[in-house]
Order: structure tokens, then sequence, then C-alpha cells
């Protein structure tokens, strides 16, 4: 719920509350938070009925499923959760969050999974504000495995949409990618302007070489013959 808040009022030019609820343990008890998200200041921090619920455990579903909007969405971790009636006429999203956190190597990430898989199926905070703030929100060692977490879940929503890996990003790639073809020709024409400039001096130069050999041989004939005259007429 906190990550959720802070990329929207931080880095999307949002307003956000967070108001929270949890057992006197750490880990393990029922909890929940509610988070206020909207472009206009909030004037009542406190939720009356949600348009947006996410739930990753059975009890969690149980106790708040079913207080949400009829044109509400709802989120779930497909392997803790079995949906009941508060499903029905809502858009229904579930994803292994947990499984995916295992799979990664530490199932505490599964919160952050789910952020990602919420950031990919809701228009509530973008993916940018949500990367921004991510690194920020968690213990500096967990950044790596969080940020995983996180693009899992996200990756996982696109799917679910029918969405290309990458969403607006990989247009984005796509539109960067573009000045690099005309980049490589600007490099081949002075290569190409290169050579020819290395062959023309190389032809020039060897044509300047044979034209003074054919006079110069011509210039030891000729000397020669007028010795050979010379020597004739003198016998005479």
């Amino acid at each position: 719920g906190y990550i959720i808040g802070k990329p929207a009022a931080r880095f999307d030019g949002k307003h956000a509350t967070l108001t929270q609820s949890f057992g006197p343990e750490a880990r393990g008890s029922a909890c929940s938070a509610q988070i206020l998200v909207d472009s206009s200041p909030i004037r009542y921090p406190y939720l009356s009925v949600p348009d947006t619920v996410v739930a990753m455990s059975q009890e969690a579903y149980d106790k708040f499923g079913a207080d949400i909007t009829d044109e509400g969405t709802l989120l779930i971790d497909e392997d803790l959760v079995k949906p009941g009636e508060a499903a029905k006429g809502r858009k229904l999203f579930a994803i292994p969050a947990a499984r995916i956190a295992e799979g990664l190597g530490n199932r505490i990430v599964a919160n952050i999974v789910m952020l990602g898989f919420f950031t990919a199926t809701t228009d509530i905070i973008s993916v940018e504000a949500a990367r921004d703030a991510l690194p920020s929100s968690v213990p500096v060692r967990f950044v790596e495995l969080n940020t995983k977490a996180f693009e899992e879940g996200y990756q996982f929503g696109l799917a679910l949409l029918g969405k290309p890996p990458g969403g607006v990003e990989k247009k984005a790639a796509a539109k960067a990618k573009k000045p690099t073809a005309p980049k490589a020709a600007a490099r081949r024409k002075p290569q190409v302007r290169k050579v020819a400039a290395k062959k023309k001096p190389t032809a020039a130069k060897a044509v300047a070489k044979k034209k003074p050999t054919a006079p110069k041989a011509a210039a030891k004939k000729k000397p020669q013959a007028r010795k050979a005259a010379a020597k004739k007429k003198t016998k005479k």
C-alpha cells in the first residue's frame, strides 16, 4: 500500500493517502491497507467502497472481497484465494504471486510481485513511477531482488492482458532504434571515400613513374647514335 501511494504522489503528480490496519504480530496476522489516489486534493482519507481490491490470502478475500463497487477490479493470488460471489460481475485478475516469489528465492517478495501485477492491470500508477519509487522503498540489500519481483509481476500482467512484453516501452525502444540506420550509413560513407582517395593517388603515382622512364631511355639512345656517326666521319 505504501509503495502504491508513494509513486502516485511523488512521481505521477497525484494526491494519495494511506491508512493501515494490522494485528499485533509482525507477520501472519490479518492486515489491510487502504489507499486513496486522486488528481485532486483528498479531503477525507478513509475508504467507503473501493473500486480496486487486492487479496493475497483467503482470509483477506473473505473479509474485504465483497466491499467493492459493481464495476470494480479484483486482484488475487490464484494459489491462495478461491473467489466466491464477490467476484461475479467484476474484473478478476489472478496471478500466482507467492509461487513466483518462491521461484525468485524468497517468498517474502510476493507483495512486490503483486505490485508489478497491479501496475500492469490497472491505470492507478504508471510503471515508470513505480520503478522510480521502488529502490527507496525497500532495504538496500534487497533492491535487486525486489526489482526482479516487480518485473515478473508486471510482465505477467501484460501477458494476461495480451499486451507485448514491455508494453509502451517496447514502442519507445523501437523508436530509439530508428536513428541507428542513418548513423551506420553515415559511418560507411566516409569509409568508401577514404578507399577511393587512396586508390586515386596510387594510379597517378604509377603513371608519373612511367612517363619519365621513356624519355630517359630515348635520351640514352640518341647520344650513342651520334657517337657512332662521329667515328665514321673520322675514318673517312
